[in-house]
């Protein structure tokens, strides 16, 4: 594609441009410009894309994209952009021939409940027939092929190549977790959806919005449109109050759902069984059967999000029911880890005060004993909701176990301090263990017939994150290890 051409399709460029030569890719990571590569200098969070232009130059870029003045012996390779970001994804776009012209897109949007929504949509498209890409915290997969997540969002440059991959292999839909970090960013422009979903809206990365109000603003932008016009479909979470708020949104057509006796899609005669839900759930196109192995209240509501977002994307019911029942679990989210012990131990991402509140209510139905939690607060983050953490292990568990997550530049054990205040508030018992592995054994060996032990925090990750370096660390393998030296052989 010829420099100009591109440089026509993004606007509000300085006028008079005209370069001819021939862009072979797009790059905002130096490490990855080829001969012919368009280099656009983004200033992030942690690094300043300028500070790498003389490697991407070295490295062949034909250009450099950035939203300031040119340098006087750069005139001639400059493009000036008033913002960078909308700039990388309309170059994006029309670099990867437009593939959002052949794909209906989801956006889902809230603090919890994204992923869980995400991968019962990507089941139900699935089990429709629809080949589909799902893109989220777990993982990204381009219709069948698998790919690191190295962020909840993609960036656009990386999403563009994706939908374009989904096209080239078929597929007509994709699924996406949209973070705030993402519409904040704008690293989704230009991204037309067709249905966005709110799940919900709690505390969490409030180091990065500072308030509540800006989180919410940041999400509210998903139903407003980035660059397109608002999506066809809102799907709102009616039980939430935040949720509440976007009613007034200038979609033309919405849906809500929840326990919420006004929600358009609910449930009735629900049945909350030791291996998952079953009831029936209503809605404005009838009912429908559910069948689910997912099991607890917030489940309950990230399954009505998927069935109202199915419904709004034209799925017929029986397909819908086919493909709630075909989901068995979600990576790291209240998966079971069982080697034949005698009590349950499961794993969950839980890592914000409610979503620990949602976890710890529905593993105590399913407690016949005692309740044991293993939890952390991450480093580097929300600083007050270390102790809200605390106080909601403390108050819902019948022992809680404090030790530390993913502390990152930060001193674990004051980490683990902040969270202390909380758990001591609750008045119950605790014990505090800075050793991750040996807190899950603690608590695997303090564990008997009828427990539950929940290890939250950390969920899917298969890394902890340390001052100096990353090691390898995944919760469910150190589980099924632990359990293994105390006897326990699996299920034959």
């Amino acid at each position: 594609m010829k420099l100009n051409e591109l440089l026509r399709a993004v606007e509000g460029l300085d006028a008079g441009l005209e370069f001819g030569a021939e862009v072979t890719s797009l790059a905002y990571d130096s490490r990855r410009v080829q001969p012919g590569s368009l280099f656009f200098a983004i200033q992030g969070e942690k690094a300043d894309g300028h500070v790498f232009i003389p490697q991407a130059l070295e490295r062949g870029a034909v250009a450099i994209v950035s939203e300031r003045m040119p340098p006087r012996d750069l005139a001639s390779r400059w493009v000036r952009v008033p913002r960078i970001r909308r700039a990388l994804s309309t170059a994006g776009r029309f670099f990867f021939g437009q593939p959002d012209l052949h794909l209906k897109l989801i956006g889902i949007t809230g603090t919890n409940g994204k992923t869980t929504t995400a991968f019962l949509l990507d089941s139900i498209l699935r089990a429709t027939g629809i080949r589909t890409s799902l893109f989220g915290t777990i993982e990204y997969r381009v219709v069948d092929r698998g790919l690191p997540a190295l962020n909840t969002t993609p960036e656009s440059l990386d999403l563009w190549s994706y939908l374009a991959q989904t096209v080239d292999a078929g597929g007509t839909g994709a699924v996406m977790e949209v973070s705030s970090h993402a519409l904040a960013q704008e690293r989704v422009w230009g991204l037309p959806y067709s249905v966005a979903v709110f799940t919900n809206l709690t505390r969490d990365h409030l180091d990065y919005h500072k308030d509540f109000e800006h989180y919410f603003e940041a999400k509210r932008r998903l139903f407003e449109g980035l660059g397109t016009p608002p999506p066809p479909w809102a799907v709102i979470n009616l039980d939430d109050a935040w949720g509440r708020k976007l009613l007034d949104v200038p979609c033309p057509q919405r849906l809500t759902y929840g326990m919420n006796s006004n929600a358009q899609v609910k449930v009735k005669h629900l049945d909350y069984r030791h291996n998952g839900l079953e009831g029936t759930i209503v809605t404005p196109a009838g009912k429908l059967r559910l069948v689910s192995s997912l099991m607890g209240r917030a489940n309950l509501a990230n399954i009505l999000a998927a069935t109202a977002a199915s419904i709004a994307y034209g799925i017929p019911l029986e397909r819908i029911e086919e493909g709630l029942k075909d989901l068995k679990a979600v990576p790291g989210r209240f998966e079971r880890i069982d080697e034949g012990q005698s009590f349950l131990v499961v794993v969950d991402y839980a890592h914000t005060d409610d979503a620990l509140r949602n976890v710890l209510s529905t593993a105590r139905e399913l407690t016949r004993n005692r309740l044991i939690v293993v939890f952390g607060c991450g480093g580097e983050r929300d600083r007050a909701k270390r102790p809200l953490m605390g106080e909601a292990a403390g108050s819902l568990s019948d022992l809680a176990v404090l030790t530390s997550d993913n502390p990152r530049g930060e001193d674990p054990l004051l980490i683990m301090n902040d969270a202390l205040v909380g758990l001591q508030k609750a008045g119950k018992p605790y014990w505090a263990e800075v050793d991750r592995e040996i807190a899950i054994r603690k608590a695997m060996e303090e564990a008997r017939e009828g427990d539950v032990v929940v290890l939250a925090g950390k969920g899917h990750e298969t890394y902890q994150i340390l001052k100096d370096r990353t090691i390898p660390f995944d919760d469910r393998e150190v589980a099924r290890r632990v359990l293994g030296e105390m006897g326990y052989q699996g299920i034959a």
